[in-house]
C-alpha cells in the first residue's frame, strides 16, 4: 500500500485497537477533530467515546490519567497536539511515569504511550517545531522511538502498544504527508534495529525523523561528486542499536550524525561520543556533527538557516573526507 505517514499512523492505531480492547486513546481534541493533523480521524466512530475520548487542554493532567489508566490495566496513547507543548506534562512523565515499574520493583507495567509530532520543516511559530528528544532519550525507564517513513509508522505504532513499558513516540511531522510504500503484512525489523536504508563504503551519515530524508538527498548529490555514503536511520534512541553503527564506522571510517535538535548535550553527542569509543581504531577523522543551533528555534522565516541543509551536511561529508 502506498500511504501517507499520517494515514500509515491512523491505520496503525486502528489495527492496534482492535487487536487489543485495552488501548485507548486519548488526548485534546482526538475525538471528534480527529486530532490536529488528524491522526486519529475515525476511531471515536468506531471504537466509541469509552476508548476515544477529548481531554482538557492540561498536559500534566493527561498524562496523569494515563499512569492511572496503566495501573488499571488499561494500554493509554497519549496524544500531545505539539512538541513544545509537552513541557507542562514533562515532571508527570520523568518523575513518575519514568519510575513507577522500578519503584514496583518491576510487579507494575507502564505501558503509556506518548506521541509527539516535533520538528521543523512546517514554518509554524514558537513551541510549534522543536525537537525534545535529547530530554527523554536521557530518562532511564523510557523508550524513545521515531519512523522516518510510512512503514515504520504503521508498525512501530502497534509495536509500542504491546509493550509493558512507557514510550516516547516521536513524529516527524514534516513528514506527514509524504506517501511511501507500506507493506501491512510484515515490519521487516524488530521496534528497536537502526536500519541501513542506503549502503555506502567511504562515509556514514546517521540520523532519525526527517532528517534521514535530508541524509538520503545528501548521499545522492555525494555520490555525484565521487563519494559513497552510507545512510543509517536510527529509528530508536533509546535504546540505541549500537551493533548497526559500530559496524558500519568500522566500514567506512568516517561518521557523519545529523539531527534537528540543539547540538549540546544531545542524541547526537551521545553517537559521536560512544563511536569514538568502540570504532576508535577504525576511525580516519572524527565523528562530526551537524544540528540545529544551540538557541530556541528561530521564527518561521529563519527554520531554513538553523535546521541541518544538505548544503551544511555535504559541507560536514567533505570536512570528513578530508582527513
Amino acid at each position: 500500500m502506498n500511504l501517507t505517514m499520517a494515514k500509515a499512523l491512523n491505520d496503525g492505531l486502528r489495527r492496534a485497537m482492535s487487536s487489543d480492547d485495552s488501548v485507548l486513546v486519548l488526548g485534546e481534541e482526538v475525538g471528534q477533530l480527529g486530532g490536529v493533523f488528524r491522526i486519529t480521524e475515525g476511531l471515536l466512530g468506531e471504537f466509541g467515546p469509552q476508548r476515544v475520548f477529548d481531554t482538557p487542554l492540561a498536559e500534566s493532567g493527561i498524562i496523569g490519567t494515563a499512569i492511572g489508566l496503566a495501573m488499571r490495566g488499561y494500554v493509554p496513547i497519549c496524544e500531545i497536539q505539539f512538541d513544545g507543548f509537552v513541557y507542562p506534562g514533562f515532571d508527570q512523565i520523568t518523575s513518575q511515569l519514568a519510575k513507577l515499574t522500578s519503584r514496583y520493583e518491576g510487579t507494575l507495567s507502564m505501558p503509556v504511550i506518548i506521541r509527539i509530532p516535533y520538528g521543523g520543516h512546517i514554518g509554524a511559530v514558537e513551541h510549534h517545531q522543536e525537537s525534545p528528544e535529547a530530554y527523554f532519550a536521557h530518562t532511564p525507564g523510557l523508550r524513545v522511538v521515531s519512523p522516518a517513513t510510512p512503514h515504520d509508522a504503521y508498525w512501530m505504532i502497534q509495536e509500542v502498544a504491546s509493550q509493558p513499558d512507557p514510550v516516547i513516540f516521536l513524529e516527524p511531522k514534516s513528514r506527514y504527508w509524504h506517501k511511501g510504500e507500506v507493506n501491512t503484512d510484515d515490519p521487516g525489523v524488530a521496534l528497536h534495529d537502526a536500519v541501513v536504508v542506503r549502503p555506502g563504503s567511504d562515509v556514514t551519515l546517521i540520523g532519525h525523523g526527517a532528517m534521514v530524508t535530508t541524509l538520503m538527498q545528501v548521499a545522492e548529490v555525494a555520490e555525484g561528486e565521487g563519494t559513497s555514503a552510507e545512510v543509517i536511520d536510527l529509528r530508536s534512541l533509546s535504546p540505541i542499536d549500537w551493533d548497526v553503527l559500530v559496524r558500519s564506522a568500522q566500514s567506512t571510517g568516517r561518521v557523519v550524525v545529523a539531527q534537528e535538535a540543539p547540538g549540546f548535550v544531545s542524541v547526537g553527542s551521545e553517537i559521536a561520543a560512544t563511536l569514538t569509543e568502540r570504532a576508535f581504531y577504525s576511525l580516519e577523522a572524527p565523528v562530526i556533527r551537524v544540528s540545529g543551533f544551540d538557541a530556541p528555534f528561530p521564527p518561521a522565516q529563519l527554520e531554513s538557516v538553523y535546521l541541518p541543509s544538505v548544503d551544511r551536511l555535504l559541507d560536514a561529508v567533505d570536512r570528513a573526507m578530508a582527513y
